[in-house]
C-alpha cells in the first residue's frame, strides 16, 4: 500500500452544499480524483495543468451538484501500475471517490479501469492513449475522452505515406501505450502499401536515445516513427537532429505531439512535423477564450489533454444532474445519452464502447516566419470527421458491442 505521504493529494471543496442533501447522492459529496503523471515525462502536458482544468470545471459548474459539494483530490501515479492501483484502491475504498479522471499512463489506465468496473465507479481516460481501453478491455463504467492510438496513428500515417514515406522503423515506449501506438501505426502503414522494417523499444523516461537512433538509422527506413510522448518524444527528436538523421533523408515523425513538445523542440527543429490532435488553443474564438483563462493561472496555454480534462469533468457533472444521482451506472447512461458540446468538441458523443467520437485535426507545425508568438506553433491542415478518425465498431473487440 502506498503511504499517504507519497501521494500528492489536494482536497478542494468548491462550493457549499444546499440546505438538504438529495437521498440519491452517496456520502453527501461528489468526489472526483485526478490521477496523473505529476513528476515524470508527461507531467508538463497533463499533471498540474490537469488538476487546474478540473478545478476550473468544478468552479464553473457552481461548486455543487444536486445540493451536495464537489470535492477534488489528485495523485501522482509515478508511471507505475502498482502505485496507480494503490492510490485508486485507497480513493475508492477509503476516500469514497466517485470517478477518476486523467489516468496519464496506459498500463495504469487499463488496470484502474478494471478496478472501477469491479467497484462500480467511473473512470474517464483523458491522457492515456491505448485503444485497448475501448477494445477488448472496454468497460461499461468508463469513457475514453481525447484521442487514442488508433486515431493518432491513422491521421499521421496517412499524411506521411501520402507524401511518399512508405518504409518505416519505430522507436517505441516499452509499455501498453507505445505497443498499441506502434501496432496501430503498423496496420495503417501496411494497409497503404508501405513496409515496416523493424522497431526498437525503450523504457519510459529515457534520457539517452543514441543506441535506439543508431538502430533506426541503420535500418535505412525513410520514416522513423516515434511512438512515445512528452519528454521522451522531445529527447528522441532533439537527439536525432544532433545525429544529423534528417540530413541523410530519413524523416522523424512524432505520433503523439502537443504544444508542450513543439515548444520544447523549437520551431526551427520542429517545423513541418505533421500529427493529429483533438484541440489546439488557437483554433477559434471559443478555444482562445478558455485558453486565456487557463493561461492566466498556469502560465502557458492548455494542451489538448488539459482542455479535455475540463470538458470531461463538466460532462460528468452534467450527467449527475440529469441522472439525479451519482450512482455510476445511472451517470454513465446519461453521459452516453447527452451530446458533448463545448469549446473543444462540437456534436460529440460517447459510443457504447466508451469511445468519445469527435472531429480530430491533422496539424502541422509552423515555420518560424509564420509564428506570431511564443506559443503560436501549429496550424490545422485538415479536419478528420469523427466517424473516420476512430476505429469503427465493426472492427471492435469490445464485448459490449459484439455483433456490430
Amino acid at each position: 500500500m502506498v503511504q499517504l505521504s507519497r501521494i500528492v493529494v489536494v482536497a478542494v471543496a468548491l462550493g457549499i452544499a444546499g440546505p438538504s442533501v438529495a437521498a440519491e447522492m452517496s456520502d453527501n459529496t461528489v468526489k472526483i480524483g485526478v490521477l496523473d503523471d505529476m513528476s515524470g515525462p508527461y507531467a508538463e502536458n497533463s499533471g498540474a495543468g490537469d488538476v487546474l482544468a478540473a478545478k476550473m470545471a468544478i468552479k464553473d459548474f457552481g461548486g455543487n451538484v444536486l445540493g451536495v459539494p464537489i470535492k477534488l483530490v489528485s495523485g501522482d501515479l509515478q508511471n507505475k501500475t502498482d502505485v496507480g492501483m494503490a492510490i485508486a484502491r485507497e480513493w475508492f475504498d477509503v476516500g469514497k471517490v466517485d470517478a477518476i479522471f486523467g489516468l496519464g499512463n496506459s498500463s495504469v489506465a487499463l488496470a484502474v479501469q478494471g478496478l472501477a468496473r469491479d467497484k462500480n465507479r467511473i473512470t474517464v481516460a483523458t491522457v492515456a492513449a491505448t485503444s485497448e481501453l475501448t477494445g477488448k478491455s472496454c468497460s461499461p463504467n468508463s469513457a475514453h475522452w481525447v484521442y487514442d492510438t488508433y486515431s493518432l496513428a491513422k491521421g499521421a500515417v496517412k499524411a506521411v505515406v501520402g507524401a511518399g514515406g512508405k518504409n518505416w522503423y519505430f522507436i517505441t515506449a516499452d509499455y501498453a501505450f507505445g505497443h498499441s501506438l506502434e501496432a496501430n501505426a503498423t496496420t495503417f502503414v501496411k494497409s497503404l502499401g508501405g513496409t515496416v522494417l523493424g522497431s526498437v523499444r525503450h523504457p519510459t523516461g529515457t534520457a539517452d536515445f543514441s543506441s535506439f537512433l543508431l538502430q533506426a538509422q541503420a535500418s535505412k527506413a525513410q520514416v522513423i516513427g516515434v511512438a512515445n510522448a512528452g519528454a521522451d518524444t522531445v529527447n528522441a527528436i532533439k537527439q536525432a537532429a544532433e545525429f544529423g538523421i534528417g540530413l541523410h533523408g530519413q524523416k522523424m515523425v512524432g505520433l503523439l505531439m502537443q504544444d508542450t513538445e513543439i515548444h520544447a523542440l523549437g520551431l526551427k527543429s520542429a517545423q513541418g512535423l505533421q500529427f493529429v490532435e483533438a484541440f489546439n488553443w488557437n483554433q477559434n474564438d471559443e478555444t482562445r477564450a478558455f485558453s486565456k483563462r487557463f493561461w492566466k493561472e498556469y502560465g502557458q496555454p492548455p494542451t489538448e489533454v488539459q482542455a479535455g480534462m475540463y470538458s470531461a469533468v463538466t460532462h460528468y457533472l452534467k450527467a449527475i444532474k440529469a441522472a439525479g444521482t451519482d450512482e455510476a451506472k445511472a451517470v454513465m447512461a446519461e453521459m452516453k445519452s447527452l451530446p458533448i458540446n463545448d469549446f473543444m468538441t462540437k456534436n460529440g458523443h460517447i459510443r457504447d464502447d466508451g469511445r468519445v467520437i469527435r472531429d480530430m485535426y491533422l496539424m502541422e507545425t509552423k515555420t518560424p516566419a509564420e509564428s506570431k508568438g511564443e506559443w503560436d506553433l501549429v496550424k490545422v491542415v485538415a479536419t478528420i470527421p469523427g466517424n473516420e478518425a476512430f476505429r469503427p465498431l465493426s472492427e471492435s473487440a469490445c464485448p459490449l458491442v459484439k455483433g456490430h
